[in-house]
């Protein structure tokens, strides 16, 4: 409903209230936290459409890879031992990099052992 005041709005639908007043205001950076949180498809939809046509920096940190994959032309990844590194390219092109660049002591799959039931 349109016409509802502020105040008597859901948090999800004041989220997505803020999200597009701050994208309306073509400011040359906007820093987004976990946008993708209680959003809706439709809204999903419209929040990518907008950032990929929005001509300043977007600055994310999200959890959502899927949205991160199809939104990010470069990162800045927190990576341990307290590296920092820039990368240009997508997500999953990242990811790739990053399993390259470990090498041996990159992810492995977890092998459980079966339980045993006395």
């Amino acid at each position: 409903d349109q016409q509802k005041k502020v105040a008597v709005l859901s948090g999800g639908e004041r989220n997505r209230l803020h999200l597009a007043m701050t994208l309306k205001q073509e400011a040359n950076v906007i820093l987004l936290d976990e946008p993708t949180n209680d959003l809706d498809v439709n809204t999903l939809r419209a929040l990518e459409e907008a950032l990929e046509n929005y001509a300043g920096c977007v600055v994310v940190i999200s959890h959502d890879r899927w949205f991160l994959d199809r939104i990010c032309t470069h990162m800045i990844a927190f990576e341990g031992d307290s590296q920092v590194r820039f990368f240009e390219g997508s997500y999953s092109e990242y990811e790739e990099n990053k399993i390259k660049r470990m090498g041996d002591a990159g992810p492995t799959r977890l092998r459980y052992k079966k339980l045993i039931h006395d």
